[in-house]
């Protein structure tokens, strides 16, 4: 018969031994995440006043660009957005620090990818934003040429460059993060082609007469410009 006070016994020097072993593990998991915690703070406290030290903030507000995302329900805080992304990078790294201390290898390679994706996002950040300021200022060259050309249509054209710029540069920042490049290439295919048909029907049914006072009112602003 089987001796169940030495299972036992061996049971719990079995367990006893795993604890030991881990619990050195588990405790420098724990410093090492802590720290993390208090870099990242401190890290989060100097960006958001090196950046307002830089002003970044009115610059981004005399270019228009926080009117943008006003619009469209978004209070943007450059400061506050880089100081949170440092933060939480520096906590994903300490994270994978301490899950590396305990030998936790799938959590380790999965926030290694999710640090791996974050320069991705800043990029995006990066091409919205510049394609926001490419805009506005698009917009204020071409209206400005056209009025000093003395053409009527100058705020639809210069208000149809900025917007054309700010779709160009959310599909870029969109493939950027990789998120459905094929449906945005395809969502873009069939916006050209609504705007190649809505035009022809515009020309072929019944906003002929409209397209072509349209067309009369461009021919007579070139007419001018000459």
């Amino acid at each position: 018969m089987p001796n169940y006070v030495d299972i036992l016994e061996g049971a719990f020097v079995n367990l006893w031994a795993q604890a030991v072993t881990f619990l050195p593990k588990l405790l420098f998991a724990i410093i090492v995440f802590l720290l993390g915690l208090l870099v990242a703070n401190l890290l989060e406290t100097a960006v958001k006043k090196v950046i307002q030290v830089l002003k970044i903030d009115e610059l981004v507000e005399r270019l228009e660009v926080k009117e943008i995302f006003r619009r469209a329900g978004v209070r943007l805080n450059v400061a506050a957005f880089l100081g949170w992304i440092v933060k939480w990078f520096i906590i994903i790294v300490a994270l994978i620090a301490a899950a590396d201390a305990l030998e936790w290898n799938q959590v380790t390679v999965f926030l290694t990818s999710v640090v791996s994706y974050i320069p991705n996002v800043l990029i995006a950040v990066i091409i919205l934003l510049v394609g926001i300021i490419l805009a506005n200022f698009t917009q204020g060259v071409v209206k400005g040429a056209l009025d000093a050309g003395r053409m009527q249509s100058s705020q639809f054209l210069a208000g149809l460059s900025r917007w054309a710029i700010i779709v160009f540069s959310f599909m870029a920042a969109l493939v950027q993060l990789g998120i459905a490049g094929v449906l945005i290439q395809t969502l873009f295919t069939g916006f050209v082609a609504m705007l190649a048909i809505g035009g022809g029907l515009a020309f072929g049914l019944g906003g002929r007469d409209h397209a072509a006072r349209a067309l009369d009112q461009l021919s007579r602003d070139l007419t001018n410009r000459r």
